[in-house]
């Protein structure tokens, strides 16, 4: 929200589901620390740019006739955002904890710019709302465990999922989360229940080097356990988590790589909303978080 708020990208829709930010010192204070947060504003600035043209990719491709699975959704506001592009895909599903599903869904039905899109975009029968799950003929919020693939699967096919669909599963920073058997878990089940699927996943690379162990260690120090950092450790694990579960094509590319694809007159405004000099920190950060994704395509789109 602190982002969106000081013009990094535009999000109308944050403002519904995180409190407004503290207001931050000047940059003269503290500059390490300003160094270091620029450096991540940048990189969500990077990775949200990223992630969407992925997604808007694949809705082009298959001419929003598809779906999206949002694995680990949290509080994201694409089903917004889509909706006023008009780029909704036929559905558009979101998966977390019932406790967070429970939390989003209590904001959507106080919110009224929340709750009208969906109405608007919704046809047939009564749309269903409880405290952990929604379902409207376009947009469904599922609780579940994602390391439980079968019950995921059993939920989501009772908000509509349709196998036959061309699919899009997106996983920001979700994955690192579960052990390494339970990533794989899921993305052999999403690769074996698609003909037609592309998954994208954010998250942690060359987590190995001294730079990637601090990073870790300052996780820890917050009681904060990446149960799947081994497969972190370089672009080409990436890569080969992807192809091992059974997808057929895969790609990673890190952050730096991300930043430097994106339209360079924006790139420069957003360079000159907080400008700090000191490059190095940032290209670190950047460099170890990367985009990867991968496809499995019966129909070649």
């Amino acid at each position: 929200r602190f982002a969106v708020s000081v013009g990094y990208w535009k999000d109308p829709y944050i403002q519904y589901f995180v409190r407004q930010a503290k207001e931050r010192k000047a940059p003269e204070i503290n500059r390490g620390k300003l160094q270091w947060d620029w450096g991540h504003l940048t990189c969500y600035y990077a990775r949200v740019h990223g992630v969407s043209y992925l997604i808007k990719a694949f809705l082009e491709r298959t001419e929003c006739n598809c779906q999206i699975v949002n694995l680990g959704a949290g509080m994201d506001t694409l089903f917004w955002r889509l909706k006023d592009e008009n780029l909704l895909p036929k559905k558009y599903f979101e998966v977390d904890f019932p406790m967070i599903v429970a939390r989003k869904i209590h904001n959507i039905k106080s919110k009224p710019p929340l709750s009208k899109p969906i109405m608007e975009s919704h046809s047939g029968d009564s749309l269903l709302i409880d405290s952990h799950s929604l379902d409207s003929s376009r947009y469904s919020i599922v609780g579940a465990d994602l390391r439980v693939p079968s019950d995921l699967e059993e939920k989501l096919k009772k908000h509509s999922l349709d196998v036959h669909l061309p699919t899009l599963l997106v996983a920001e920073c979700v994955l690192v989360y579960m052990t390494p058997q339970q990533s794989a878990n899921l993305l052999k089940w999403a690769a074996s229940t698609f003909p037609v699927a592309m998954v994208i996943n954010y998250e942690q690379v060359n987590m190995r080097d001294r730079f990637g162990q601090i990073m870790i260690e300052n996780l820890q120090r917050r009681h904060c356990n990446l149960a799947g950092v081994e497969l972190c450790s370089s672009l080409d694990s990436q890569r080969e988590r992807l192809l091992g579960s059974g997808w057929e094509n895969a790609r990673a590319i890190d952050m730096m790589k991300v930043y430097s694809f994106l339209p360079q007159a924006d790139v420069k405004r957003i360079e000159a909303l907080e400008f700090l000099d000191e490059k190095e920190l940032f290209e670190q950060l950047m460099q170890h978080y990367c985009i990867c994704w991968a496809s499995k395509d019966s129909s070649n789109l």
